[in-house]
């Protein structure tokens, strides 16, 4: 009886893709699911997606019998700190999205993940002590630029875009530095969440302020559905991760800000003032300059290999 043939890298990276642009998509489309959840507000819908969240993977994690590997995470303490400052970040980065989206702000949202890359770079060197090359260097320096003309142009700074940012970069960082399947990790995150979720729906149900199953079935299944919408897309973005290189999925990830910015301005309407579009085209430029540079130290590195395959 033969074997079926494995699979070639051609058709790994090619269902890779299908899940990288499937995730980045999502990710992308979130601005219209966000006020479907109305007449919740932010934090109510924070705490929906944290114990949702739980729930789903708590489902997906016993179907596959992976519980053994969330409790060998758990029971080494230093990833466990770090997992649970991750999960404070990340609370914090979907808090800001949320409120930012349900406040006529998506275009902003949509900076704080165009300029994402670059504060990933700088807390590399900044934590990781790294060394930029000198087209990083030249990428931050506009990306600096980018971010005075937008304070002047918002008679402040980008604080949404901005907090949007390092959150989602430290939160990005901690999970580098504990290596763990996306699946484990998120239960993880959404089981230290989860108590403060539970007091925060106690508190608002106290004050009749809670909007769950108080405005139909189809909010209720709307808000219990934020959980999928948030495990899903990381799920597929681990599948893509594991299948593309890491150029590819670096490229991938400017889906998600520009379907934002697209939802922003076509469909939400926003204001975007000439100052404002100057100083995303200054971001757009240095966002640029850093996937050539990237392409090309990814090129270098590629180069020996494929002499020393031959």
């Amino acid at each position: 009886m033969s074997r079926p043939a494995p699979r070639s890298p051609a058709g790994r990276s090619g269902g890779g893709l299908t899940f990288g642009v499937a995730a980045y998509l999502c990710w992308g489309l979130f601005p219209l699911y966000w006020p479907l959840l109305e007449p919740a507000g932010a934090v109510e819908i924070l705490a929906h997606r944290m114990l949702w969240s739980l729930v789903f993977v708590a489902v997906l994690l016993t179907a596959g019998r992976r519980w053994g590997a969330v409790r060998r995470l758990a029971a080494d303490r230093r990833h466990l700190a770090r997992l649970s400052v991750a999960a404070v970040l990340v609370s914090v980065n979907w808090g800001l999205y949320i409120w930012g989206v349900n406040n006529g702000e998506v275009i902003e949202t949509s900076l704080g993940y165009f300029i994402n890359p670059l504060v990933t770079i700088l807390l590399g060197v900044l934590v990781l002590g790294e060394r930029l090359t000198r087209t990083q260097w030249v990428a931050v320096g506009i990306a600096s630029a980018a971010i005075v003309v937008l304070t002047v142009d918002y008679g402040r700074p980008p604080w949404i875009a901005l907090g949007l940012a390092l959150a989602f970069g430290g939160y990005a960082l901690l999970k580098k530095q504990v290596g763990a399947g996306a699946m484990e990790s998120l239960a993880i995150e959404t089981s230290v969440l989860a108590l403060p979720a539970l007091l925060t729906l106690a508190v608002l149900a106290g004050r009749s302020q809670l909007a769950f199953g108080q405005h139909g079935a189809g909010n209720t299944l709307l808000l219990a559905g934020t959980g999928v919408v948030t495990a899903v897309p990381l799920l597929l973005f681990g599948a893509a991760a594991s299948r593309l290189p890491l150029t590819t999925v670096g490229l991938l990830q400017y889906l998600t800000p520009v379907l934002q910015f697209a939802v922003g301005v076509g469909i939400r309407h926003e204001s975007l003032p000439a100052g404002r579009l100057i100083g995303f085209m200054l971001v757009w430029l240095a966002l640029v300059v850093l996937t050539i540079d990237a392409i090309r130290r990814q090129r270098t590195v590629a180069a020996p290999e494929r002499v020393t395959a031959a």
